[in-house]
């Protein structure tokens, strides 16, 4: 059965509301956080759609679970994310600014960027956001990593370090980033009566699987060179990496189209 615009604004301003309260609750986000989190899924449940909403906090989640994996260790090592593994509202906005870009484009409906694009570009920089959130989650601890511009041995969590592990992460989760993606803007769209907002060939699906694991090595590369002189912060290195990441898939769309 389809749902209405107006049904639509209140599922989204519901699920951004709860689920920012219970992340906020279970000390997954600071109070900027939350507040951040909040903003981001009503911005893009909104310009977007639900579906959009939903990857969205598929993406949270897998993040959350990534964060928590061996956490003990992790702080035993020194290289946790916060004090308990929160995340703030620069963090949140360096990842959802790009994405919360393509959601309010699609709204304005500019030429250029056509509805059936509008998906896989937001999905391609989800993709870039998730696998640089296992690579470095999951990645940081092997002890074997290795800078991404001299292949010298360095310790975990230094930045630019990347490791087998951290690359297989990544990896993988480019590629169930863009299945679930693909499964949800096709068939819960369908499903409730939205527009779908990706192009109908399924091979496009390559896009975000690829660029999710490239725009991982760009913010590598990143942290290796102008992170690590000071040049840039963390959280402006995940924001120009999944902002490239956007940018890329929009490109390969051009290029292809």
């Amino acid at each position: 059965m389809p749902i209405s615009t107006i049904e639509a604004g209140i599922v989204t301003f519901t699920l951004c509301f709860v689920l920012s309260s219970l992340a906020y609750y279970k000390q997954v986000l600071t109070k900027g956080g939350t507040a951040a989190a909040f903003f981001v899924g009503l911005v893009i449940g909104i310009a977007g759609d639900v579906t959009w909403l939903l990857l969205l906090l598929f993406f949270l989640l897998s993040s959350f679970a990534a964060t928590k994996y061996r956490f003990a260790l992790k702080e035993a090592m020194g290289v946790q994310e916060g004090k308990k593994g929160e995340r703030g509202g620069t963090n949140v906005l360096a990842n959802g600014l790009a994405p919360m870009a393509v959601a309010v484009m699609s709204a304005l409906g500019l030429p250029f960027l056509p509805a059936t694009w509008a998906g896989l570009v937001f999905l391609s920089a989800l993709a870039v956001a998730g696998a640089d959130t296992l690579a470095s989650e999951i990645g940081v601890l092997s002890d074997r990593a290795r800078l991404i511009t001299t292949f010298k041995r360095v310790k975990p969590g230094t930045n630019g370090g990347v490791s087998v592990l951290g690359e297989v992460c990544a990896l993988g989760a480019s590629f169930y980033t863009a299945l679930i993606g693909w499964f949800a803007l096709f068939y819960i769209s369908g499903r409730f009566g939205l527009a779908v907002t990706l192009p109908t060939q399924s091979w496009l699906l390559f896009i975000p699987a690829t660029v999710g694991f490239l725009g991982c090595q760009i913010d590598s590369l990143l942290g290796a060179t102008l992170e690590d002189r000071g040049l840039i912060h963390k959280k402006g290195v995940n924001f120009v990496a999944t902002s490239t990441g956007a940018i890329i898939a929009y490109f390969l769309l051009v290029w292809l189209a």
